[in-house]
């Protein structure tokens, strides 16, 4: 019996990727959900033909379902969030692969979780923003997080002697170092939208290349790395690798370090979510060591990049702090992105929100969400 996947986020980066890894196993496709790209979306349905999709914009749902009114063989269309979320917890989604951008991804996350699905995340917000629901979820439910981002792949992977994992001491998180590596505040002064937008190593979407520049994606990583694999943030070290061919390292009790090394490919770590515990050949291509120059490594700076030493801040401060930071970053991005705010004003925005108030305690999925907007209002407040 085919593998059956359900893709959130399938219009995305990572979404069309996905579908490539998709296509090159010959799983099935049991939904889709997108945003509001109306057009890509019908092409994949009529390639993969899922029984469900889904789209968050209201207005591009309804016109897909007038689209496909009266089409033989269409699938039923769910609209909003409520819409993909309930996708999400349909008996047949088989594995649920959430790449929807952001905090909107953690309702579904939930959803899926809850009804026994096991989830490939590419959505780091869901652990950052509401990390012990989801822990809690999985445990409940006998359900399983199969990391997605390059880095949390790789340090699962590197993982998997379970003996050994027993004994982890410390892990090595890298980081490209975006756009801007080397660079001091001063020199960061009047960067635009389109300097932040070319990133050395990687194709991605506008949020997470201007997460890359600011090294906010970096925090976002080691507070996700914290819920995933159990270590303190203090155990978490972050290691600038320039080329993107060391995707992460872990050191074990007797200082022994395994790296998980590729080209920088996210072919590769969707692959191991869909295949694992298999390995399988897939679309991705080789690593050529007899063309591979050097590797170097570096510190990051967190003098400079004020986002990375904000989410170290809020992942010490625990409870709604790392929500806190996310949902400033996401209004901040956003705002520099329509060309509202300069660059360094990202990282002093977050960095306030975190230093704003006293996080601590429990949480509900109610919580997070009120969180999520007080942090956005903080950031326009404050500009």
């Amino acid at each position: 019996m085919k593998k059956r996947i359900t893709l959130l986020g399938s219009t995305g980066s990572i979404g069309t990727q996905s579908l490539e890894v998709i296509r090159a196993q010959g799983y099935e496709v049991a939904g889709l959900a997108a945003g509001s790209n109306l057009e890509l979306l019908q092409k994949q349905i009529a390639e993969f033909r899922p029984q469900t999709v889904a789209l968050a914009n209201e207005d591009a749902c309804r016109a897909l379902q007038n689209r496909l009114c009266g089409v033989p063989g269409a699938p039923r269309v769910l609209c909003g969030a409520q819409g993909i979320e309930e996708m999400a917890r349909l008996p047949d989604a088989g594995t649920v692969l959430n790449a929807v951008v952001g905090i909107a991804g953690l309702g579904a996350t939930l959803a899926a979780l809850e009804a026994g699905h096991n989830v490939a995340l590419a959505n780091k917000e869901s652990l950052v923003t509401g990390g012990q629901l989801v822990l809690d979820a999985a445990r409940r439910h006998g359900a399983r997080l199969l990391p997605v981002d390059s880095e949390h792949s790789a340090i699962f992977q590197c993982l998997q002697d379970a003996p050994s994992a027993r004994r982890l001491e410390k892990i090595l998180l890298t980081a490209s170092g975006g756009p801007f590596f080397g660079l001091k505040r001063e020199q960061l002064a009047g960067k635009t939208r389109a300097d932040a937008l070319k990133h050395p190593n990687w194709s991605m979407g506008n949020k997470i290349t201007i997460d890359s520049a600011t090294l906010m994606n970096k925090g976002l990583e080691l507070i996700e790395a914290v819920w995933l694999f159990g270590l303190p943030p203090e155990k978490i070290q972050i290691v600038v690798q320039r080329q993107s061919i060391i995707h992460s390292m872990v050191q074990y009790a007797d200082h022994s370090v395994i790296a998980q090394l590729g080209v920088p490919d996210m072919r590769i770590p969707i692959q191991y979510a869909l295949t694992w515990p298999d390995r399988l050949p897939g679309p991705a291509p080789e690593l050529d060591f007899t063309r591979l120059g050097p590797l170097t490594f570096d510190t990051a700076d967190e003098e400079t990049f004020r986002c990375l030493a904000a989410c170290k801040k809020a992942i010490a401060k625990g409870g709604l702090a790392p929500c806190a930071a996310n949902g400033a970053n996401e209004e901040a991005v956003a705002l520099f992105l329509r060309d509202e705010i300069d660059f360094l004003e990202i990282g002093r925005l977050v960095e306030a929100a975190v230093d704003s108030d006293r996080f601590g305690g429990g949480y509900t999925l109610k919580d997070v969400c009120e969180c999520d907007r007080m942090a956005r209002a903080f950031v326009r407040d404050h500009l």
